[in-house]
Parts: C-alpha cells; structure tokens; sequence
C-alpha cells in the first residue's frame, strides 16, 4: 500500500483550476520528484498534502488514513508530515535551536528538554550543532535552510515536503542542501520534492512527474521522463530548462 495516495484532487482558486482531478501514488521510501512551469500546480499539490490548502475535490491518503476527511485533525496530520518552502520561514529574533523547539513544545506540548534534546539531534544530523545559539542572518543561505529541513525533521515525519528548497540560494550553496536531501533519501526518508534541479531529480528520485495544466501529463523513472519523454509538452519544458530532452 502506499504511503501518500492523491486520486482525483481537484483545486480552484475562483474560476482558475490548479489542480485538475490529479493522481499520484508515493511509496515509503519513495522519492517523487515534481516538475513543471511556474503555475502548474506543484506548491499547491504540496500545500493541499499539508492540508495548508482544503481540496475542493477528490480524496489524499497518508498510511491509509484520509487525511482530506473534514473530521480529520489537522494538528494531528502535520506532526506526520514535514513541509520547507523556498523561503526559509525562520523567526530571525529567535536562536537557530529555538526556533526548531517552538513548534514541538507550544504545539505538540513536548518537554522543554526532550524538545531540545531532539532539535540537537536534528541539528547535529544536518551540521549545524555548533550554530544552535545563533541567530538565523548569522547563517548563510545554505545553512538557513539546512536549519529549515532539521524543523521540518524533528518530529520524525513519515513524509517530507520540499518546495523548490534551493531556488532562493547562491549557485555555490545549492550543492550542501541537495547533498543532505540524498542523505535523507539513502536513510528511507519518504520525499515528494519541487525542484528544477533536473541533475538532482535524474540521480535521487524514484519517479518523475511532469505537471501541465493541474494533472500529471508524464510520470515515470527518471531515465524515461528526463531522458525519452513521450510528451512534446514534457519535452518542451526539459529543452527550456536544461536545453534537451534526451533525444
């Protein structure tokens, strides 16, 4: 069974639909890698997963449970389930560790000790335990939103959301976030990732999805969708971004 099921979600923003009746099955262990243009529909896919947004149609599963249900409780998804945007929503007046505690202990009512204990663990697992007393502009990029993934793990989530994690960074600082991501997925971590890093999504996911218009035009290994697209949209799209299509 898999672990997140999407079938026929279906999201509209007044008379624009974002997502359009979409279907996507992600294993454990799975990453899925999206792509697509701007406006296809990826951020909302994500934020509909993290119940940030309420689907208008259709039905999501994660582990079995319907999590678009109405007496679903939120709360209760999202300790299961970790988001990072490109924009690394750290609260610049609190400490790198403090800000990764915050959540944990105001909402999930975890120990102030046990939430610190953890937080350094997480901090240690992506190298910045020697940066939890800082502030997050004494980090660079790279290390902002290596201190965003470490929040976003330190409830031990089933799934992981990552929203173009990379697009706000230096070219230089690109590499050390996309090292710890396959860190992540050779330890199990269950991903479903925005990007346009096309050399990330070749090496590290399980399967490839083209966006177009709301729906999954092409989804497949990566060999197939990056390299032998059937699609001339999907083959459009890769020419403009990494100027071929594999043909």
């Amino acid at each position: 069974m898999s672990l997140l099921s999407l079938r026929g979600v279906r999201k509209q923003y007044g008379e624009n639909v974002v997502l359009d009746g979409f279907d996507l099955e992600v294993d454990a262990g799975e990453c899925v890698v999206l792509i697509g243009a701007s406006g296809s529909g990826k951020s909302t896919l994500l934020r509909c997963v993290n119940l940030l947004e309420t689907v208008d149609d259709g039905v999501i599963e994660l582990a079995g449970a319907d999590i678009t249900d109405p007496r679903a409780d939120a709360d209760k998804v999202r300790s299961g389930i970790g988001i990072v945007f490109q924009a690394y929503n750290l609260f610049p007046h609190l400490t790198v560790l403090d800000n990764i505690t915050l959540a944990p202990i105001r909402v999930h009512r975890v120990p102030r000790a046990t939430a610190r204990t953890r937080a350094m663990e997480m901090l240690e697992r992506v190298g910045l335990a020697d940066k939890a007393s800082a502030k997050p502009d004494e980090l660079s990029g790279g290390q902002q939103q290596r201190a965003a993934i470490a929040r976003a793990m330190v409830n031990s989530p089933q799934l992981m959301l990552l929203d173009e994690v990379t697009s706000a960074l230096d070219p230089e600082l690109v590499g050390e976030v996309l090292d710890l991501l396959r860190e992540l997925k050779a330890e199990g971590m269950t991903m479903l990732v925005c990007t346009h890093e096309m050399a990330f999504a070749r090496d590290v996911a399980d399967q490839v999805c083209f966006l177009h218009h709301g729906r999954p035009l092409e989804i497949g290994p990566p060999a197939q969708v990056l390299d032998n697209p059937r699609e001339a949209r999907t083959q459009e799209f890769l020419r403009r971004v990494s100027g071929t299509t594999g043909r």
